[in-house]
């Protein structure tokens, strides 16, 4: 990494020592003059590459992808269909989509078919939303000598753990994070000769959301169960709409300012465990919860998960992709949240089935202790 310039701590008052300057000061310098970035004119159309794209994030980014006029192929192993009808998306407007919208199929652990396939092809622009592994992605740059820029989907959950929050774009990183694959494709896109940009979001949420952020409070609701939150609830996390995501992953195709950059995006608005709960309520149409706090130690939930957070703080700035990339999130938690579940959940629809059965450990023990 390159060293950082001295701070001048002259130019901001000492008021302006919240989380959100102190990002902005450390990065300032270093943005604007990326080093090594390619000029790319943002508005020619491009033959883009998504490794993924049926499931969630992918599903609304090549929709805007395609109505930008580029050319789209969603690299998959064909066992999703290619195309679904969204929720809430007009017939014509998926019928436009499904006709533009092209195929590869093929699996990208099979590194030879992945070179083969992509040089054949010859792309101008690769996103990467379902890569885990470097290994996985460097047979996309050995096929692709010409690629514009490579962007990748990474992840806020490289950042170490800190008492000093909210996590900025500089901030040390966990080389032990359940995330390491992420952070190696990082080091990997930075040590090759590659436009590269990266995008780390903190937690997801919206229509289609296989990840149960919502689904998992909204199942509860739907219930009239009570709703158990380890510990005090109010620890602090950071929830992003998938569509503000999408919009995101659009500011920095051919974005000369996100040249060799990473960018946490995320809501704007940080929220208590115990906020959530209420925020699902509200969006949902339900009467406020009733929050059982439990301690996590008392309990033995085998392989299953009672919560579906970290139990920590854990939220990061987005000020750098505010300045430098021109982007905000146009959704704010309640309306995210109402969008979320009016398109998916209060449809009827959902991933998982509801199962309560940590729920049922934790109550039953609350029960008999109130008693």
């Amino acid at each position: 990494p390159t060293k950082q310039p001295p701070i001048s701590l002259l130019s901001s008052s000492l008021s302006h020592f919240n989380g959100t300057k102190l990002c902005q000061i450390q990065y300032k310098r270093k943005v604007y003059q990326p080093k090594g970035a390619l000029h790319i004119a943002a508005s020619s159309t491009k033959k883009i590459l998504i490794m993924g794209g049926t499931r969630f994030i992918g599903v609304f980014l090549s929709r805007l992808l395609v109505k930008e006029g580029h050319q789209v192929t969603l690299f998959t192993r064909g066992k999703a269909p290619v195309t679904q009808q969204l929720p809430g998306e007009s017939d014509s407007d998926y019928a436009e989509f499904k006709s533009k919208i092209l195929h590869l199929k093929g699996d990208r652990m099979d590194f030879d078919f992945v070179k083969s396939s992509l040089s054949a092809e010859g792309y101008d622009v690769v996103y990467d939303i379902n890569g885990r592994e470097a290994a996985e992605v460097e047979p996309i740059l050995d096929a692709l000598p010409n690629l514009e820029q490579f962007i990748y989907c990474s992840s806020a959950g490289v950042y170490l753990k800190s008492d000093m929050l909210p996590h900025c774009e500089t901030d040390a990183v966990d080389p032990k994070s359940r995330h390491k694959g992420k952070l190696n494709t990082e080091s990997l896109l930075e040590s090759r000769d590659v436009n590269w940009t990266s995008v780390r979001p903190v937690y997801i949420y919206g229509p289609l959301n296989y990840n149960p952020v919502e689904e998992w409070f909204f199942h509860r609701l739907k219930a009239g169960r009570p709703i158990p939150i380890p510990n005090s609830g109010v620890q602090i996390t950071q929830l992003g709409h998938v569509k503000d995501l999408a919009t995101a992953f659009i500011a920095v195709l051919g974005n000369e300012k996100a040249s060799k950059q990473v960018f946490n995006i995320s809501g704007e608005k940080y929220v208590t465990f115990n906020g959530l709960a209420k925020a699902c309520a509200k969006a949902g149409g339900f009467p406020e919860p009733e929050i059982v706090h439990y301690n996590p130690k008392e309990f033995d939930f085998g392989k299953k998960k009672a919560f579906p957070f970290r139990d920590q703080h854990f939220f990061a700035s987005v000020e750098k992709a505010k300045h430098v990339l021109g982007w905000k999130p146009e959704f704010d938690l309640v309306e995210g949240l109402t969008d979320s579940y009016n398109l998916d959940f209060g449809r009827g629809t959902f991933r998982k089935e509801a199962d309560f059965s940590t729920d049922d450990m934790i109550l039953g023990k609350s029960f008999v202790l109130q008693s």
